[in-house]
């Protein structure tokens, strides 16, 4: 359910804004475009939205500033701890994309940056199941995270990792659970949403599903 990759964060807390702003050379084409990215998700964002994987709170900023209200989820104290510092009036909750307390308001976003790779396929399609659940018709996911296009897309990026000695980054794609488009248009049909993808740098893609 992602809790396996907790402590790593526990860790991370402090220097994620650094990685994220580009300092890190292995991950710098991980997070190109990072502030455009979250943008993007900002701006298919509707409503009351339910954040997955808030880390210290960059996208939860972004989308307080654009007006909506923000219920935010983190399974790191670390990561809660640097988020509720950023943001001292944000509902932020204990919990995974999984496992979470209830949520009284209605739904009408929910959006994630960086995060859903956390979790296996199976896992994955079960939290789509539970998105289902919580939206209404018109409802929205919108995530922005690495995925492959094609089998050979994932090989060109683990081929030009290796190259680069880039053992940091290929420990990560070799260990975390980063999906194939198709693969997830295909969980989120058949939860009942219609899904669109857009390619935001070499690794990230913008996914948007509406529950249909």
């Amino acid at each position: 359910m992602g809790r396996e990759f907790v402590d790593l964060f526990e860790t991370w807390a402090t220097t994620y804004d650094a990685t994220v702003a580009g300092y890190d050379p292995q991950y710098r084409a991980v997070f190109d475009g990072y502030e455009s990215i979250l943008d993007r998700v900002t701006s298919e964002a509707k409503g009351i939205v339910l954040e997955f994987g808030i880390g210290t709170g960059n996208l939860s900023n972004k989308l307080i500033e654009a007006g909506h209200t923000v219920i935010g989820i983190e399974p790191s104290a670390a990561m809660r701890e640097a988020a509720q510092t950023k943001l001292p009036t944000m509902h932020i909750l204990d919990g995974d994309f999984l496992n979470y307390p209830s949520i009284d308001s209605p739904i009408d976003s929910i959006v994630s940056s960086y995060a859903f790779h956390h979790l296996t396929d199976d896992e994955k399609n079960l939290a789509i199941k539970q998105f289902a659940n919580l939206l209404s018709s018109g409802g929205k996911v919108i995530f922005a995270d690495t995925a492959y296009e094609s089998e050979e897309a994932k090989q060109s990026i683990f081929n030009k990792a290796k190259a680069n000695n880039f053992n940091d980054l290929l420990q990560d794609l070799s260990t975390e659970y980063y999906a194939m488009l198709d693969d997830l248009r295909a969980m989120f049909e058949d939860n009942g949403f219609s899904i669109k993808f857009d390619k935001m740098n070499e690794f990230v893609w913008l996914m948007v599903a509406e529950k249909q």
